[in-house]
């Protein structure tokens, strides 16, 4: 199968008349940009001039972040705390007409920023800041009275799992019910460290590291040719089996993606990227572009090959990045990717 752009460019249009919505931990990214010109006399660590700083939604923020690059109408759903973090994050999600009415917050519990400290384009340390454990059930439930009350005229849900609580058993099991029941889309992002329920969702989509933990095997040995790397084969398997999803999309960085369904042939989409920069929120444009792609009417593997477009069109921006419908189209040219 292929993609050609007319095509790409219907089921973006079509993918534009639909609704997303995006439950998850939200987290505010901050890049603070400078230079390096020598060591510290107190310890061996660069001393990095400040320059300059910008501030994006991150986490599931991200996710609606690309979702509404694209064009596609979006509406978020986290827990924020009571602070300053909280009140830019609302301001970023204004700014890029991301409906931020699903967003609780709860007193006591601090809104997460990471922040990123770059020089001459690499990343020198991450702090993060942020409340561990786990959330009261109280919270959550009226996380799920939001979403529950939004659901008309509603195509997908995307579930953005960073580790930080909110994505529990509760959530997942009261999301699968209302989709199962309506007939909605499920896509998410797991965190393998999280024991949870992951079975009978629509779509899956680890990154290799992550399937490999997920089922419990082993990444001893690769093969550059996927259909030849029997580790992976033999991963796919177990999480087909073990999980059920409708689909699971197991991200290769460089080798690509690899798209697997229960009693088909897997399918292999070598990447598009021609430099990396920064994979920073590259799980994020995969999971957004592939979810707006199916609501758009694109067949599983029409839908990979626009998501591999778009992660690779991210990753050779700094900092996590977004690509725009046009930017995406215009990628199937055939002499963009020369």
């Amino acid at each position: 199968m292929n993609l050609k752009k007319t095509r790409a460019r219907s089921i973006i249009k079509k993918a534009q008349k639909r609704k997303v919505l995006v439950v998850g931990d939200l987290m505010l990214d901050q890049f603070v940009w400078g230079s390096v010109h020598r060591i510290s006399p107190e310890a061996p660590v660069p001393v990095v001039n400040f320059e300059r700083e910008s501030f994006m939604a991150g986490g599931a923020g991200n996710v609606a972040r690309n979702l509404a690059s694209l064009g596609v109408s979006c509406q978020l759903f986290g827990m924020v705390g009571r602070d300053a973090p909280a009140r830019q994050l609302k301001l970023l999600l204004k700014d890029q007409n991301i409906d931020d009415s699903g967003l609780l917050t709860v007193s006591g519990r601090m809104t997460g920023v990471k922040t990123r400290i770059i020089a001459h384009q690499q990343q020198v340390v991450r702090l993060d800041r942020e409340t561990l454990g786990e959330i009261s059930l109280k919270f959550i439930h009226r996380l799920l009275d939001r979403v529950e009350s939004c659901l008309d005229d509603v195509d997908a849900i995307i579930i953005g799992d960073y580790g930080k609580g909110v994505v529990c058993q509760e959530v997942l099991d009261r999301l699968k019910a209302v989709c199962r029941a309506r007939g909605i889309w499920l896509s998410l992002d797991p965190k393998p460290t999280h024991d949870l329920d992951l079975t009978g969702l629509s779509l899956i989509t680890p990154n290799r590291k992550e399937a490999f933990e997920m089922a419990g095997m082993e990444d001893l040995t690769r093969h550059p040719d996927p259909f030849q790397d029997t580790n992976l084969l033999e991963t796919a398997k177990i999480l087909i089996d073990r999980l059920n999803p409708a689909l699971l999309l197991i991200t290769l960085g460089e080798t690509g993606m690899f798209l697997c369904r229960r009693n088909q042939n897997p399918m292999h989409i070598p990447t598009v990227a021609r430099e990396v920069y920064d994979v920073s929120g590259a799980g994020d444009t995969v999971i957004a572009s592939f979810t707006a792609a199916i609501t758009g009417g694109a067949h599983p593997y029409e839908a990979a090959v626009l998501s591999n477009h778009a992660s690779g069109l991210v990753v050779g921006k700094f900092g996590t990045a977004t690509t725009s419908s046009d930017e995406l189209i215009h990628s199937f040219d055939q002499s963009s990717l020369k």
